[in-house]
């Protein structure tokens, strides 16, 4: 309706009491409609909120399963794997060889324990998982922006012996790679073992803090990866993708000089190492280095860079960098790395008591600045985090040739059998690459849930006032499922209380409260004592920090263990040169599961022994290990029997420790060939229609399995073949060696030296350290192997040749075995070979003259003749008859 302005407006109705109430009527409408529209909009915010608070709450990982089309089949062939196997063993067992008698039983007692091996190596990877981590919700549940950061303090460990075997400039990348973490400054501190007190050691850290100082605030401002500015600088990719600050060229570039001179400075420090004066090493303010004496020494540390001090050049505090080198005495037993781990663990709950460990090799840099945060997706989950152990990153390594000869990448162990043992109980803890919960290594038991506890099982807990609780901090399960733990990480008691008699406090953790019985588990150390109570890390801000040093020093003087159970129930675990095995073992028997972690860009890279002498000596080693915890009351064989430890999971324990004995029967397998050819007899009777098919349906099933096993995990055809090869080599050598020391340590008494693995750089140009041959009879028993069998393939051959056609036939199957060996070995025979083409004149005529003294024993015995035929071919007539 047009309304003229002109006119009345009751003429048009408008000014009536109808027009006016209608009118009212809309005016309230849409003040409705304006608070409903702002309701709906705070609704959105409190959504939007809610969403936030949703994900805080939800788990930080989850398990991804793999696909039953992949795993499925792969299970399947392993059954029928395992019963083909079993009728081929009936009928290798049923039908012997009259004729070749002594040659048949050896194969059949090897076919035997190959079986068995099989087994303790298959069944647990029945259940392999992949896992993921979600970053951002653990960012929403402890790291909120502008709010201070609740996210659990971590001490990182990295270990060194020996400045000359483990470059300085290695260790410092390492350490320069830990300071620059993707964490909270005030959560991380780094702690550097020196377990051969070296001076260089000592001053190289030193520059290394000094450089920290300007390299860590370039790393988080524009956000690089990896913080090892020796792989950051040497990566053949564009620096600038990515990068958006225009400064990044300029202040790179800058970056990049003041590295170079930083390394400068670090090879003049080992330039001036190489040659100790008479007087020994003095230090800058004129006093001897207490150290000189590597076995002979007081304990030192040093602190670098602290919450106290020690600012980077944008004014930012710098994360702690303590050096440590534990007093050593003659007379005592220090235990090698291990005793050295362990005296780490007591200096930091004493000086920052990070509630986790991760420990690092010297040569272990971190690949990626936010594998702390990947590890604290575990160890601080709610489901996971109070009965997880430790959370294993994969090994990745630097520097290693295109077709990596040696296996030194280990692909098949990181990315097949862990995965298989991440679905039980969780992955064998493999040295370095480690994130530890601190609980663990004090020995206590997880605190399990209702479902996780079995009849059997007797959960231990913490210590608390026996005073109630009015804020209800103490929550209990029923008395006999176990005592749940409280998440104070306020300290339960003080040092007065424990040197007092403890009295006024409940024993929830030990089985005695008592200062004595306290002081026989962890040592006579009050406050380190009372630091293993506060389960959430940190020290009480009161503290006087001259006290804690002192305090320091105390816990890693040589006496301190005596008496206690560190190494034997606490921290690493000693009586074996591979600690590890034996300490992730120890943890999984009182019920603790461990976590595989597997972030898409590496967490940790390293370098490897890639010459082929380092890498058996590395090999042997860690074979002798698993010889000592074969032999010690610690063996997974008769240990831990408590219903703790899961079938699958003592099977893998099984497995890493008798392996090396796989030597003895895969040795005489590779020489029955060569045998076989020169006495032209077989380990196998003549086959029928009905054996040819259980040796068929068993070469399919072993293609099968591998073939499956690639598919669902991932791994290249290449990667799995120089495994394999490799096990061939490490067999016949260096596990060959590791039984027979292992034996004569156990039971003589004699000890073999420790070598550390070089990791020195790469000089001479890409690979050049590949063809360095360095002279160990580790090198003989392989090297014999090989011209046996090659002697074997060319005397089968000339057989055949003069005896006609009809010996072709039984010839292949013997050179397929012999041929199978030596493609196994051909890696090793190009180690051999070398660069130039040159052996050492030595193992030509160790290998050739053992490989005569066999051959012409074996002529001189002739055990397959019987006493008849010698007889009558003595008898016969020659060309003077």
């Amino acid at each position: 309706r047009i309304v003229d302005p002109s006119k009345d407006l009751n003429s048009y109705g408008l000014g009536n009491v109808d027009w006016k109430e209608r009118v009212e009527g809309w005016k309230l409408k849409q003040e409705k409609n304006m608070v409903h529209m702002s309701n709906r909009h705070s609704e959105g915010k409190g959504d939007i909120e809610l969403n936030r608070a949703d994900d805080a709450r939800q788990p930080l990982s989850r398990v991804v399963p793999i696909p039953s089309s992949h795993l499925t089949p792969y299970r399947v062939v392993i059954i029928l794997r395992l019963i083909i196997l079993g009728f081929f063993l009936q009928y290798r067992v049923t039908h012997p060889v009259k004729d070749a008698y002594p040659l048949w039983l050896i194969s059949v007692i090897c076919e035997i324990w190959f079986a068995l091996s099989w087994i303790l190596d298959q069944f647990p990877k029945w259940y392999p998982i992949n896992r993921e981590t979600y970053l951002d919700r653990l960012a929403l549940r402890y790291d909120r922006e502008g709010e201070p950061s609740q996210l659990a303090p971590v001490d990182v460990f990295v270990s060194t012996v020996d400045p000359m075997k483990e470059p300085p400039l290695i260790t410092a990348n390492t350490v320069l790679s830990i300071l620059s973490v993707d964490y909270p400054v005030d959560k991380v501190s780094c702690y550097v073992s020196d377990d051969g007190s070296a001076m260089l050691t000592f001053e190289s850290l030193s520059e290394t803090a000094e450089f920290a100082r300007k390299w860590v605030p370039f790393c988080k401002k524009h956000n690089i990866e990896p913080r090892a500015p020796e792989f950051y600088f040497a990566q053949k990719i564009d620096y600038l993708k990515d990068k958006i600050q225009p400064s990044f060229v300029k202040e790179r570039r800058a970056m990049k000089r003041e590295y170079e001179e930083f390394k400068v400075r670090i090879n003049a420090l080992v330039a001036k190492a190489q040659k100790m004066p008479e007087e020994g090493w003095t230090m800058q303010d004129g006093t001897p280095w207490p150290g000189n004496n590597p076995r002979d020494h007081p304990g030192m540390i040093q602190v670098f860079l602290g919450h106290s001090g020690g600012l980077d050049t944008d004014g930012n505090e710098l994360p702690r960098l303590v050096y440590v080198s534990r007093e050593k005495r003659p007379g005592f037993q220090h235990h090698k790395k291990a005793g050295a781990m362990n005296a780490l663990i007591r200096v930091s709950a004493v000086l920052t008591n990070g509630a986790y460990l991760l420990n690092v090799d010297c040569d272990h840099y971190f690949n990626n600045s936010k594998a702390v945060k990947e590890a604290m997706c575990f160890m601080m989950d709610p489901a996971y985090g109070k009965k997880t152990c430790y959370v294993q990153f994969p090994q990745r390594f630097d520097g290693i040739d295109l077709h990596d000869r040696y296996a030194n990448r280990n692909i098949v162990f990181f990315d097949i059998n862990l995965k298989g043992l991440d679905g039980i109980q969780g992955p064998v803890y493999v040295g370095t690459g480690c994130c530890f919960n601190r609980q663990a290594l004090y020995g206590y038991d997880p605190v399990l849930t209702e479902e996780d506890l079995e009849p059997n099982i007797v959960v231990k807990s913490c210590c608390g006032s026996r005073k109630k609780s009015k804020s209800g901090n103490k929550k209990y399960y029923d008395k006999k499922k176990g005592i749940k733990r409280t998440d104070s990480s306020v300290p339960m008691f003080n040092p007065e209380d424990i040197e007092d008699g403890v009295e006024g406090y409940d024993d929830e953790r030990s089985l005695l409260m008592s200062q004595r019985s306290l002081e026989k588990r962890f040592g006579q150390s009050p406050v380190f004592i009372s630091a293993t109570f506060m389960e959430q890390g940190g020290i009480p801000p009161s503290t006087n920090p001259a006290t804690l040093l002192k305090e320091a020093i105390h816990v890693i003087s040589c006496g301190y263990e005596d008496k206690t159970e560190w190494g034997k129930e606490i921290g690493w675990i000693y009586g074996s040169v591979t600690e590890d095995i034996l300490t992730g073992f120890k943890m999984h028997a009182r019920g603790w599961i461990s976590v595989y972690c597997m972030p898409p860009r590496p967490a940790f890279k390293g370098s490897a022994p890639i010459n082929l002498s380092d890498r058996l000596n590395q090999v042997l080693r860690w074979a002798l290990g698993s010889i000592e915890i074969l032999l010690s009351r610690h063996c997974p064989i008769w240990y831990g029997y408590n219903g703790k430890l899961r079938l699958l999971e003592r099977l893998a324990y099984i497995n890493t420790i008798v392996y090396p004995i796989t030597s003895l029967p895969l040795l005489a397998y590779c020489v029955l060939p060569a045998f076989c050819l020169l006495t032209n007899k077989f380990i196998i009777p003549e086959i029928s229609n009905f054996a040819s098919m259980w040796f068929i349906l068993l070469f399919c099933s072993i293609i099968a399995t591998g073939i499956l096993e690639l598919r669902w995990s991932g791994v290249g055809l290449e990667d799995w073949w120089r495994n394999e090869q490799f096990w061939v080599i490490g067999g016949t050598s260096a596990h060959l060696f590791a039984v027979f020391q292992g034996l004569l340590k156990v039971l003589a008494g004699i000890d073999t030296n420790f070598t550390v693995t070089s990791k020195a750089n790469d000089e001479d140009g890409d690979f050049a350290e590949l063809y360095i041959f360095k002279w160990t009879a580790l090198l003989i028993p392989p090297t014999t192997v090989l011209i046996v069998n090659l002697v074997g393939i060319v005397a089968g051959v000339s057989f055949a040749i003069n005896s006609g056609y009809q010996s072709w036939g039984p010839l292949f199957g013997k050179l397929f075995f012999a041929l199978w060996v030596v493609a196994h070995l051909y890696p090793f025979l190009k180690g051999l070979l070398g660069r130039q083409n040159r052996t050492p004149t030595i193992v030509i005529v160790w290998s050739i003259l053992l490989a005569s003294i066999f051959s012409l024993l074996w002529v001189r015995i002739d055990p397959f003749t019987s006493d008849s035929t010698k007889s009558a071919s003595n008898g016969q007539c020659g060309i003077n008859c």
